[in-house]
């Protein structure tokens, strides 16, 4: 199969020539588009305060990505709670733990991290268990990690800061793309809400994570690429690997 044109369904990198997909590009002559298939919405303080969640009461706070980490710190301001000096971070990887730095002294706090594994990250948690974890979640966020804290007996109370929302996708010519990289279920569910008698037919769909995998075959979608695996941690990786075998396999 010709692939040509791609879809990513993430913003443009700030450099594209800097970022692992344009090795991708120059070597495979691709025409590569880039579309933030979701959109962030923070929760309003009044509404949080009807969840009945005091953010002082708890000693640990676990963030799963920057988004948590800004939506924490902006219902935390716009409520007026001090964050102590005490607080324990726990991220699910250390880019989300340096991004810290935007809020408090790094080097004064106690923060912990996880290297990309939830699994790891749980091992960590199991060491502070006396804690008072809140969680700040979007609405449909990181269930896999509430699995895991739940198999291991970890109290902690899930708090959605933020939404995570379909965009508007309706001027997008979806029937031109030979490729589809999706990244989460949102961005699937983003896909079929927009494009309600969206069909497949011979375009290629690209997921990233056990949860896109998940809603993509639930919501009948072949799919043809799948990542992380052990030989492709990244998405790149992997469609570099489908990329070269396609290309082997015209010669």
């Amino acid at each position: 199969m010709k692939i040509k044109n791609i879809l990513v369904s993430q913003p443009k990198p700030a450099d594209l020539e800097k970022s692992p997909y344009f090795p991708l590009i120059q070597e495979y002559k691709l025409k590569m588009d880039f579309k933030k298939f979701i959109k962030i919405e923070g929760v309003k303080s009044k509404e949080f305060r009807q969840k009945k969640i005091r953010i002082q009461d708890y000693t640990a706070i676990i963030l799963s990505s920057r988004n948590a980490v800004d939506h924490f710190f902006r219902l935390s301001k716009e409520l007026r709670v001090d964050i102590p000096d005490t607080m324990k971070y726990f991220c699910t990887s250390e880019s989300t733990a340096y991004y810290l730095q935007k809020y408090v002294q790094y080097r004064k706090r106690k923060i912990f991290h996880g290297n990309q594994s939830m699994a790891q990250l749980i091992e960590v948690i199991n060491k502070h268990k006396d804690e008072k974890f809140l969680f700040p979640t979007s609405g449909n966020g990181k269930k896999s990690l509430m699995v895991l804290l739940e198999k291991e007996k970890i109290k902690y109370t899930a708090a959605e800061m933020y939404k995570t929302l379909p965009s508007d996708l309706t001027k997008l010519d979806i029937k031109k793309y030979d490729l589809m990289i999706l990244f989460s279920p949102t961005g699937v569910e983003s896909l079929l809400s927009n494009f309600p008698d969206y069909e497949q037919g011979e375009t290629l769909i690209a997921s990233f994570g056990p949860t896109t995998k998940k809603a993509i075959i639930e919501n009948n979608l072949r799919l043809d690429i799948d990542a992380p695996t052990k030989t492709a941690p990244s998405m790149t990786m992997a469609i570099e690997q489908f990329l070269a075998e396609n290309k082997k396999q015209k010669k």
